[in-house]
């Protein structure tokens, strides 16, 4: 969308306002048609501009570099997230323990990025399932929450995204999840509250049960 259309749809009257389009990540049709290095060389461009408004000198040893840096960290590391081949494999395996309790994956690190005002989202996710006959690896867990977290994301939608894609690997709905984490764009503008973080939940299937979910809430709270 070119900006001048941006403007006219008057966007930017929604301001600060904290809006959730979708379950679904906004990803135009033709997101992937330009190569990253396309992309990269378009974001450095763009991030020169921004900087040079801003009235930064970047001629400067420190500075001549950053608009090159922040494309590719953009492009291969933080939204990396948003290339279907970057999906982590969900492979699976029977479950010949018949294990049949809940499984619990804890404090699990999220790094993503509010799209909002493209500052930082850090904090801790917590995934739990009950086998329908398969079980996936830990470690798969950890990468499905990078995976989603690695886009301009928003934390409700993070956390809904990361219970579907376990629940299509597994096969079943008992999957859920719970997010703590903070703001930066709360914490470091706007109110600037250092010590609010965001908690969201999902939970499918037998979570859904008052007894469950509070047996999967004492595990979170247990110390590791």
């Amino acid at each position: 969308m070119k900006y001048d259309k941006f403007l006219e749809e008057e966007f930017d009257l929604m301001g600060d306002d904290h809006f959730a389009s979708s379950p679904e990540t906004p990803i135009r049709d033709d997101a992937f048609e330009i190569s990253d290095e396309e992309k990269i060389s378009i974001i450095e461009k763009n991030v020169f501009n921004i900087l040079d408004t801003l009235g930064m000198d970047l001629t400067d040893d420190s500075l001549k570099g950053t608009p090159k840096r922040v494309a590719k960290a953009w492009v291969n590391e933080l939204f990396g997230g948003l290339k279907p081949e970057k999906m982590p494999k969900t492979s699976t395996f029977d479950n010949k323990y018949s294990y049949t309790e809940m499984l619990v994956e804890k404090n699990i690190t999220v790094y993503s990025t509010c799209e909002h005002h493209l500052l930082p989202i850090i904090g801790k996710a917590h995934v739990a399932y009950f086998s329908k006959g398969t079980v996936i690896g830990l470690s798969k867990m950890n990468r499905i929450v990078d995976y989603f977290a690695k886009r301009p994301q928003v934390q409700e939608r993070l956390t809904m995204q990361v219970v579907k894609a376990l629940q299509k690997a597994l096969g079943t709905d008992d999957v859920a999840c719970v997010i703590d984490a903070k703001h930066l764009c709360v914490n470091s503008r706007g109110i600037r509250d250092v010590d609010c973080s965001t908690v969201t939940a999902e939970f499918g299937g037998k979570f859904k049960d008052k007894n469950v979910k509070r047996e999967f809430l004492d595990y979170i709270r247990t110390e590791s």
